[in-house]
């Protein structure tokens, strides 16, 4: 696919979002640039959406969010009375119970009575939490690309949980302008991807480790074809990174067919969990 420049956001899920990183870059191999905040100061969740959508309307992208597109359905399916849910109609759920809560924070449906005891939310776990995965986060696992948490998990420092409800609510916005891989097809236009920016730190050798120097981050973006930027006075902070090799990583991978049709044979996938961009069918 031909595609104008290629984007990803380190997200938040935060009361108040802090960390949220734009990251951007052409085709070829040209530096990746981080996209300063409207006011200078920080993203917040909102103004991400709506530059999101003045992009899509502009220029032909994948554009990747840090963060589950959905929840495991071996528990959300229960949230429905009708047959057959789809994640559209979680995210439509999320946004109706998240409210008028500021900047789209999403943590008003982990602290619902109807959905509160699927999530871990404090203390030890509960004997009735059940921790489950998607099916593409078992498979990044199998992958050796990374072992993402479970989205019910809302404690301890690598809890993603409370982005994907916020991001949730982003997407049941979005649906309308641009289409959500997998759930919807491309087709030649701009579309909106699940990244886990582990997987592409593991393709590039970085391991586990967080990058937060410029000689780590020149190592990186180096093993995805990428020039990087140039070394400034202050250390780049790690979301910062992770928006700037997940940019470089997106590009190094949009143009491989098979990365697309990862999911195809998962109607699970398709329909109801999706699946993170760059992970290979089991």
């Amino acid at each position: 696919m031909d595609f104008a420049c290629f984007v990803a956001l380190d997200w938040s899920g935060a009361r108040q979002a802090n960390g949220i990183a734009v990251a951007v870059c052409t085709p070829g191999r040209g530096v990746p640039r981080l996209v300063p905040p409207p006011g200078g100061r920080r993203w917040s969740r909102l103004q991400a959406l709506e530059w999101v959508s003045d992009l899509v309307a502009r220029e032909r992208a994948p554009i990747g969010f840090d963060f589950a597109f959905s929840l495991p359905f071996v528990l959300a399916q229960r949230y429905f009375t009708h047959a057959d849910p789809s994640v559209q109609d979680l995210w439509a759920l999320v946004e109706e119970v998240g409210g008028e809560a500021s900047d789209l924070w999403g943590g008003g449906f982990a602290g619902d009575a109807r959905y509160a005891s699927d999530f871990w939310r404090s203390g030890r776990q509960p004997r009735t939490y059940r921790d489950p995965h998607r099916a593409t986060d078992q498979a990044c696992r199998m992958a050796g690309l990374g072992s993402p948490q479970s989205p019910y998990k809302l404690i301890g420092a690598k809890q993603v949980g409370l982005g994907a409800l916020a991001g949730m609510r982003v997407l049941h916005r979005l649906q309308t302008a641009v289409a959500v891989w997998p759930f919807a097809a491309p087709n030649g236009s701009s579309a909106v991807v699940e990244i886990y920016p582990r997987l592409f730190l593991r393709r590039a050798g970085a391991g586990n480790a967080k990058v937060r120097d410029w000689s780590d981050l020149k190592q990186a973006l180096a093993a995805l074809g990428s020039r990087s930027p140039r070394a400034r006075g202050q250390a780049p902070s790690d979301h910062d990174t992770d928006a700037l090799v997940s940019a470089a990583g997106l590009r190094a991978l949009a143009g491989e067919e098979r990365v697309w049709d990862a999911p195809r044979h998962d109607q699970e996938a398709l329909r109801r969990e999706g699946w993170i961009f760059g992970v290979p069918r089991p």
